[in-house]
């Protein structure tokens, strides 16, 4: 490799990293702004929720999230009715859910997933029930070898 050869290969790497630079310098510049922006909305965010909470009388109390959810709900119905054999409608009623079908076809999903677990049993079509077992086979001691 001669010196002229040596000279191009640097002019060429030079051209390329001063290429490279003003890219990463104009990505700095959109991303200077961008920032700026986002903190500007930021100030504005927290000014707004200053202004609301002074705003918001001193008695007023967030309402209470749902502590149970609807599986929690349905798990817990099952459990103080072991026995009892549910149709979807029933349950629904029973819990004081919405009767129409978009929400009955929800929880039939529920349902089943939960017999998939192992949690509940279908006895048939469209009925639900805890899943038992059996206390004699599940505490008989093994077999003796013969």
């Amino acid at each position: 490799m001669n010196v002229s050869e040596l000279l191009r290969l640097l002019r060429t790497e030079h051209d390329e990293s001063a290429a490279r630079a003003d890219n990463l310098r104009e990505q700095i510049g959109r991303l200077t702004t961008a920032l700026a922006e986002t903190e500007a909305r930021l100030a504005e965010l927290a000014a707004t929720r200053k202004v609301t909470e002074s705003l918001t009388p001193p008695d007023h109390a967030m309402a209470p999230a749902e502590t149970a959810t609807v599986y929690q709900r349905i798990v817990t119905a099952f459990n103080k009715h072991p026995g009892k054999v549910f149709r979807v409608r029933d349950l629904h009623e029973h819990l004081g859910l919405p009767t129409d079908e978009p929400s009955i076809n929800v929880t039939r999903s529920r349902l089943g997933r939960l017999v998939r677990q192992g949690f509940l049993e279908q006895p048939g079509r469209g009925r639900y029930q805890k899943r038992t077992t059996s206390v004699t086979s599940a505490c008989r001691p093994p077999a003796a070898p013969a």
